[in-house]
């Protein structure tokens, strides 16, 4: 366990934010761990009330889509959180919009202008800020447990691809340095890790919340006005295509045109990789 993690930052934010219907979850925090989200299943193994969430300061084996390693150097956010379920595993996309999309609203509410590429990654400033990587076990066909591992670049080294908020904050007040809308960016900035770990554990619990009372067309329309692809033109078998939505079960929508014609066609997660730009 870590004794360098600020609990009282933690619990005060969590508290700050927290919708009386969710519940609060239990959080463990490591100084370092494989991963966060194999953590968290031993946990659940053990009988832990769920939800329930783990941290880790550094991760040497984080867990990224398609069987990458998620980059998981110290000063990032390294999180998992545990929810139980009943959802049919052919919904399991669900979970990723719901997710995504309460992280990325309840950091808009910060000024911090987040959107979702699709399917998984927060992006900033066109640049990864984060990515989101979910595990379920399920019996019968029928999602029992979720745990939804998320990485978000705190003030951690990035790739170039990638940004972090120390570095975004630091940007932006050096441009509006003169302007007075510097104490309004600084009164309502994340300060600490212990802070963003709060916000992104409530955001997780309400996006999942509100999808299980709302319904996925809810979660789908919210999913779909914070998504940057939509509009985007892209370029399949050499046509021209342009990204209008997704589907309810993930699946990326776009519209090709051909002389004197125009189809649409729907490509899974994995068909197709889009780029930061």
């Amino acid at each position: 366990m870590n004794s360098k993690f600020n609990f009282c930052t933690y619990e005060k934010t969590i508290n700050h934010l927290s919708n009386k219907c969710l519940e609060t979850a239990s959080i463990y925090v490591f100084d370092d761990l494989d991963s966060t989200n194999n953590k968290l299943w031993q946990l659940i193994d053990s009988g832990v009330n769920i939800p329930s969430s783990v941290i880790a300061l550094q991760q040497t084996s984080g867990k990224g889509q398609w069987g990458k390693v998620w980059q998981s150097k110290p000063g990032g956010l390294y999180l998992s959180v545990a929810v139980k379920c009943d959802l049919a595993l052919s919904n399991y996309f669900h979970l990723i919009m719901a997710t995504a999309e309460g992280i990325t609203n309840l950091l808009q509410n910060y000024q911090i202008p987040v959107t979702i590429k699709w399917c998984n990654d927060l992006i900033l400033n066109n640049r990864k800020l984060g990515g989101i990587k979910i595990e379920t076990k399920a019996i019968n066909n029928i999602i029992k447990y979720a745990v939804i591992g998320v990485g978000i670049n705190w003030n951690n080294k990035v790739p170039d691809i990638g940004i972090n908020l120390t570095s975004y904050y630091a940007e932006y007040n050096n441009k509006k340095r003169n302007s007075n809308s510097v104490a309004n960016i600084k009164s309502q900035q994340i300060n600490s890790l212990e802070q963003l770990t709060a916000i992104t554990t409530v955001g997780i619990l309400e996006g999942y919340h509100n999808y299980s009372t709302l319904g996925i067309n809810y979660t789908l329309k919210k999913y779909q006005q914070l998504l940057n692809n939509i509009g985007k033109q892209i370029v399949i078998d050499n046509y021209k295509g342009t990204i209008v939505g997704v589907t309810p079960q993930g699946k990326l929508k776009v519209r090709l045109q051909s002389p004197g014609a125009a189809t649409e066609i729907y490509l899974s997660p994995g068909e197709i990789s889009l780029g930061y730009n």
